[in-house]
Formats: C-alpha cells, structure tokens, sequence
C-alpha cells in the first residue's frame, strides 16, 4: 500500500473505497463507493444501500480510478472538504 499526501487534498467522491481497521469491527472489510462526505463523516454505497462511516475512528483503503491503492488515517480526512482542499499537509517521510 502507498501513502500519497495528494489524496488528503482531492476529492474523494466516486471512489471505491474500503474499510482497513475501526474501532468498530463490524465495519472492517465494508467495501463501496464514495456517494458524499461531511466534516466528520463519508457516505458509503454499498449494495444500493447507504452507510455512514464515521472518518475520525478508520483507516481507509482508496482506489484511484487508474489503479493505484492507498491507505490513509481518517484522522487526517476530518474537516470540511471545501477546507481540507486548502489544507498544508506537513511531510514527515
């Protein structure tokens, strides 16, 4: 898995995604795509139906539409996206 910073700032919306850890662990291995995402929240599609993850307590597994995987703390997706766009990401690699 690859840890890219670029995807902290872009949108998330539309992308395949999957639950890698929670402290709740009936949402583990929860895949779907992304319909929308508020402060502290993103919305799943899953089966036709919605779920709501809250983005503070998992980590996520992103798809890229070209292929590319990536695992990101949901810590770091807490915000408003319109904020987090404008977000300054300090690198520590």
């Amino acid at each position: 898995m690859k840890i890219a910073p670029e995807i902290i700032r872009s949108e998330l919306i539309g992308l395949n995604a999957r639950i890698a850890k929670s402290t709740n662990p009936s949402l583990e291995r929860l895949k779907g795509t992304i319909l929308s995402e508020t402060r502290n929240t993103i919305i799943f599609l899953r089966d036709g139906k919605e779920k709501s993850i809250v983005k503070d307590t998992s980590i996520f597994h992103f798809t890229l539409p070209d292929g590319t995987a990536l695992e990101i703390d949901g810590k770091l997706l807490v915000g408003r996206p319109e904020d987090r766009i404008k977000k300054r990401i300090r690198r520590l690699w």
